[in-house]
């Protein structure tokens, strides 16, 4: 029977596709297969067996990984690789199959839980990092020894349902399997959503019920632009989503024209659009949806999911490659930005009552120079490869800003004496994402080269919302007036110091926001590549002047849905 869901549209397009459940810890539980009939040697065989298939399976994670979104982020499946290769881990699991007469599975379940209780309370940062990694693979070894598949391991193109997945799961998914997928909780601008936009995979998340009710193999619908589940339509309801699809796919194809054009408005002012990217494996589809540069390159992504953190070597590798194939492109990269839902193991910070309002961002790595210098220092040898802007997050206060300016020119000092080739010049900017910067943007805009408004941020700080609670969606909405004020503030701060204002938060994916961003001054949008097409061709359609007009018009409004309305007269 036909039911439909409400859930949080967080990117756009109509999947049409059986469902793939993941269970909610990944895997079966343990069967508890008593001792009448026990045969050891079948089980200790059996666990054996099931060791070498998961080594084979993270070898190919690992190797695929690497080759689709660089050896960084293939740095987790290497490490996984490395626990099961220890004897201790195999020795306890024979000891419980020998010892204690349990189940393989068993053994393993019991074995990689009290090894990753111990790393939890070693107090070494390092060691507790590998606790998780620890547990999934426990869910791997009984899922091999139940003859189960790895839920995330798609065989034919399905829609992910699940009550949640990480970056890392959305990043493992098969592109070319993956219709959509349906999320428990989550928001439109978590980094799984925010990913899934970047991916062109249509997404709902924060929808419970509809997550509680689909079964493994159910036809599902998901509408990604409106947030909208359908389970098992009825043969009238799923000609009606199968022509939505087809228009919906018609639109994407005229919109891939506009990728390669430059981006002016309807009366000739001409914008930039850039990507935000999170690795190397997202240039390609930026520069094939007409990147003008990269204006936020997330480097966070270089330091999670590992067990240490990444040399300077590394790093410059990194940043060397995206600015050699971005060319004459600008580049802005943005110094670490962990913390809130952004957790790095590897550094071993402490946990937070409140992560969000805590030591995160350029609070952090003031606080851990020793890791801040090391960007940098990558950083600025890469720059004598490209176009190189760095953004410093979450500045509070111009004190914040000083010093981090310090600390890159000392390291610049360092590296020109010991002849080091570097960039000439390089740019540094601030994040606007916390209201008492853009109410200081003036003193701001007289320390730096650029601003980027980082409109998640900004909005849940300006109205005290997490952006990760689906029950507060309708307060994560950056159309609302006081957001617009403080962007206004901002643009007209930056206007007055003549220096280069961009919104690189999810804002700037919305073609009516996007119209008010470029109305109130901004001249730089960036976003996930898929919507590069879609913004420029909406653009195209807007009057500069009628759609600052509008924007200031909205600032009066007196609720987000007025200002709104006030916004889309920009397409009429």
């Amino acid at each position: 029977m036909s039911a439909t869901y409400r859930g949080i549209a967080v990117s756009p397009g109509i999947a049409i596709a059986a469902a793939r459940v993941v269970p909610p810890d990944g895997s079966p539980a343990a069967p508890a297969r008593g001792s009448l009939a026990f045969d050891g040697a079948a089980e200790l065989a059996g666990f054996r067996a099931a060791l070498e298939k998961a080594k084979l399976e993270l070898a190919e994670l690992r190797d695929r990984t690497a080759a689709e979104l660089g050896a960084l982020k293939a740095e987790i499946f290497a490490a996984h690789l490395s626990i099961l290769k220890d004897p201790e881990l195999a020795s306890e699991v024979e000891r419980g199959i020998l010892e204690d007469h349990l189940s393989a599975a068993e053994a393993a379940r019991a074995a990689t839980d009290v090894f990753a209780l111990l790393l939890a309370e070693s107090g070494d940062p390092t060691f507790a990092a590998r606790a998780d990694d620890l547990r999934d693979l426990g869910r791997r070894l009984v899922r091999l020894l139940d003859g189960g598949a790895d839920p995330l391991v798609l065989e034919r193109r399905s829609v992910v349902v699940a009550r949640e997945l990480s970056p890392s799961d959305t990043a493992r998914l098969d592109r070319a399997l993956t219709a959509g997928f349906v999320v428990a909780g989550g928001s439109a601008v978590s980094h799984s959503s925010i990913l899934a936009r970047s991916l062109g995979i249509p997404a709902v998340a924060g929808a419970p019920d509809a997550v509680d009710a689909i079964r493994d193999g159910a036809l599902v619908v998901v509408d990604g632009s409106s947030g909208l589940v359908t389970v098992d339509p009825d043969p009238a309801e799923l000609e009606l989503w199968r022509g939505k699809a087809a228009a919906w796919r018609a639109r994407a194809e005229l919109l891939e024209a506009f990728a390669g054009r430059p981006t002016r408005t309807g009366d000739g002012t001409k914008l930039a659009l850039a990507a935000n990217i999170a690795g190397t494996a997202d240039l390609s589809d930026a520069l094939a949806r007409g990147a003008e540069g990269v204006g936020l390159f997330r480097t966070e992504f270089l330091y999670m999911g590992r067990a240490d953190l990444p040399s300077e070597d590394e790093q410059y590798a990194v940043y060397r490659h995206v600015l050699e194939r971005m060319g004459k492109r600008r580049v802005i990269v943005r110094t670490l930005d962990s913390g809130g839902d952004k957790e790095v193991p590897c550094l071993g910070m402490p946990r937070e009552e409140n992560p969000f309002l805590g030591v995160r961002a350029i609070r952090l790595c003031l606080e851990r120079v020793d890791v801040f210098r090391v960007q940098l220092r990558a950083l600025l040898r890469a720059s004598a490869h490209g176009s190189l802007g760095i953004m410093f997050p979450m500045i509070a206060t111009v004190e914040e800003l000083r010093a981090a300016k310090a600390l890159l020119a000392e390291e610049r000092a360092a590296l020109a004496a010991s002849g080091a080739p570097l960039a000439d010049t390089v740019e540094t900017g601030v994040m606007i994402e916390i209201p008492a910067a853009a109410l200081r943007a003036e003193v701001l805009a007289r320390e730096c080269d650029f601003f980027s408004i980082g409109s998640n941020d900004l909005t849940q700080y300006t109205m005290a919302a997490d952006r990760m609670n689906p029950a507060l969606a309708r307060l994560s909405r950056p159309c609302h007036p006081a957001v617009l004020a403080l962007i206004a503030m901002t643009a007209d701060a930056a206007g007055r110091r003549g220096i280069p204002v961009g919104v690189c938060g999810e804002m700037a994916a919305d073609p009516v926001c996007a119209a008010a961003l470029a109305g109130l001054g901004v001249t730089e949008l960036s976003m996930g590549s898929a919507s590069i097409p879609l913004v420029r061709e909406a653009l195209s359609r807007v009057d500069l002047p009628t759609a600052a007009r509008l924007a200031r018009a909205a600032l009066e409004a007196e609720t987000e849905p007025e200002a709104r309305r006030i916004l889309e007269g920009a397409f009429q």
